[in-house]
C-alpha cells in the first residue's frame, strides 16, 4: 500500500437508512417518506467529514451481503479512497426515524455479525501493511468479537510509529488504555469509568485525564461533554471549548464530525487548541442536518468565527 497521512478502520460499519413520518400510534401502519441511503460507522464517518474539509483519507472497512455492496457505492460517490475486507456475513443496517410533527428522531441501531476468524486475520493483516501517519479506529465491535481487538490492532499499528486515535466505549475502551495510544475521546460518563469512580463534575476532568496520561494511556485525552462542547488535555497544556449556539435537528455523526476535524489539523501541523476548536465546530455543524448527512463545510465556516480561527478551509 502506498504511504497514507490519514487511515480511518470500521470494523462495524453499517448502511444507514433514515426517513420522516407523522403520527407514532401502536398497532397503525406508519406511512414513511422516501428512505435516505448513507454510509455510516464511525471510521466511515470520519474519512467523510475529512473529505468535507479538503482533505484525504484511506477508509478500511469490512464490507458483506447486498447492503456491503451499497457501502462500498456510497464510500466511493463520496470520492473517498477505500479498501473494502469483504464478510460473509452482511453488512448491518440501521434505521433512524424523524416525525415532523414533534420534531423526534428515533434511531434504530442493529449489531453486526460475527466475524469468521480468516476475516478477523485479513483485518489484522490489513493493519499491518497499512503505511500511514494517522490510524483512526472508530466505532463498536461486531458480536462475539472480544474486547482486546483494538488492542491487537493498536499494538501492530505502533510498531510502524503510528499515531493512533480511538474513539469507542465499554470494553474495548478499557483495553485501549492499557495499551497506550496518541489520542482517545470519551464522554465524561466514559472518563469516570475508566478511572473508576461513578461520576465526575466538569471542573474534575483536567486531573481525570491527567491521569491517564501520566499512565501512559494516552497523549492527548478530548472529552466530550455534548452540548457544552469539549475539553482537551494533554501533558502541558489544556483547553475548554464551548459548543456554537445552533437550532439541533440531528445529533447523529457529530462525534464523528468531530473527530474527523481534529484528526484533519492535526494533519495539518495545527496547535492544540485549534485542533479543539475545529473539533467542536464540526461536531455542532453536524447537529444543524438532519439524517445521517454530518455537516457542511459553509456551516463549519460560519462557526470558525465563534472563535476568530486564523486558518481556512
Amino acid at each position: 500500500m502506498k504511504t497514507q497521512i490519514i487511515t480511518t478502520l470500521t470494523v462495524n460499519p453499517s448502511l444507514d437508512k433514515s426517513t420522516h413520518f407523522t403520527g407514532l400510534i401502536p398497532e397503525k401502519k406508519i406511512r414513511c417518506e422516501k428512505p435516505r441511503y448513507d454510509a455510516g460507522g464511525g471510521g466511515i464517518n470520519v474519512s467523510k467529514a475529512i473529505s468535507k474539509l479538503g482533505g484525504t483519507s484511506l477508509c478500511v472497512f469490512t464490507s458483506g451481503g447486498s447492503p456491503g455492496e451499497l457501502l462500498e457505492e456510497l464510500v466511493a460517490k463520496e470520492g473517498i479512497e477505500s479498501h473494502p475486507i469483504k464478510t460473509k456475513s452482511w453488512t448491518r443496517e440501521n434505521f433512524i426515524a424523524f416525525e415532523n410533527t414533534t420534531k423526534a428522531q428515533y434511531r434504530f441501531g442493529f449489531p453486526g455479525n460475527a466475524l469468521s476468524e480468516r476475516e478477523k486475520n485479513n483485518i489484522l493483516t490489513t493493519i499491518s501493511e497499512l503505511k500511514t501517519n494517522y490510524l483512526v479506529i472508530s466505532g463498536s465491535l461486531n458480536e462475539g468479537l472480544h474486547a482486546d481487538f483494538y488492542q491487537k490492532i493498536i499494538e501492530i499499528a505502533k510498531k510502524s510509529d503510528t499515531k493512533v486515535i480511538v474513539d469507542t466505549s465499554g470494553q474495548a475502551l478499557e483495553k485501549v488504555v492499557e495499551t497506550g495510544v496518541y489520542l482517545i475521546k470519551p464522554n465524561i460518563g466514559e472518563l469516570a469509568k475508566l478511572i473508576g469512580v461513578e461520576r465526575l463534575e466538569l471542573p474534575e476532568v483536567e486531573k481525570a485525564a491527567q491521569n491517564l496520561i501520566a499512565k501512559g494511556s494516552a497523549e492527548i485525552v478530548v472529552v466530550s461533554l455534548g452540548a457544552d462542547g469539549a475539553i482537551l488535555v494533554s501533558k502541558d497544556e489544556t483547553h475548554l471549548v464551548k459548543a456554537p449556539k445552533v437550532e439541533k435537528k440531528s445529533t447523529v455523526g457529530a462525534g464523528d464530525s468531530m473527530v474527523g476535524g481534529m484528526v484533519w489539523a492535526l494533519s495539518q501541523n495545527k496547535i492544540l487548541k485549534e485542533v479543539i476548536q475545529l473539533g467542536v465546530c464540526c461536531g455542532t455543524a453536524a447537529t444543524m442536518n438532519e439524517g445521517t448527512q454530518l455537516f457542511k463545510k459553509e456551516d463549519v465556516e460560519k462557526l470558525f468565527k465563534n472563535y476568530n480561527l486564523n486558518f481556512t478551509l
